[in-house]
């Protein structure tokens, strides 16, 4: 149960993630004392999507080769729809974010990033949110499907859109200072 001050906490996205989505929660989790990784596939820095062009580039500290779960308290995972839909083509991916679930670890995704737990086989009989574009993916991959700004099943966080990233910081920093999450398979 670290405390979010001394917490690590991985950030997984590529070109076309949504900008607020990936920098508002880098920015108030280091604002309270984590140490924060943009980890990517590739690629010194990554460009975002904010509203309905690119958006500004973040530099990469990481790349997703280099990166293990061992090595984190928690996985974020932004949304946009370019962003997930890339990654969830990326083996590597899609191993890293099993590994955060197999070792019990908060895994938090926002707005289309859901995809990402669909292709993980992680949200089956799970109580989930995302944005209303792939609520029903969620459904036909065995997800409980609610409205709400945030949901949470043992640890992994869902949120719908940049609306709702206050709660969404406010629920990953409260998952990651109770510590791992006991978790049947999806």
């Amino acid at each position: 149960m670290p405390a979010i001050q001394d917490a690590k906490i991985l950030i997984l996205a590529t070109n076309g993630f949504e900008q607020s989505e990936l920098e508002t929660p880098r920015d108030s989790l280091r604002e309270r004392g984590a140490h924060v990784d943009i980890v990517a596939p590739e690629g010194k820095e990554i460009r975002g999507w904010d509203h309905e062009d690119w958006g500004q580039a973040v530099p990469v500290d990481r790349l997703l080769g280099d990166a293990a779960a061992t090595d984190y308290d928690a996985l974020i995972l932004p949304g946009g729809q370019i962003n997930p839909d890339v990654l969830r083509l990326d083996p590597d991916a899609i191993a890293l974010i099993r590994d955060f679930a197999a070792q019990g670890k908060v895994i938090a995704a926002i707005c289309h990033a859901p995809w990402l737990l669909i292709e993980a086989g992680l949200v089956k009989g799970r109580r989930m949110t995302a944005y209303p574009s792939i609520r029903t993916d969620l459904g036909n991959a065995g997800a409980e499907v609610v409205d709400a700004p945030v949901v949470v099943a043992n640890g992994i966080i869902t949120s719908r859109d940049p609306e709702d990233l206050d709660q969404f910081v406010d629920k990953i920093v409260e998952e990651v200072e109770e510590g791992r999450h006991a978790r049947a398979a999806a």
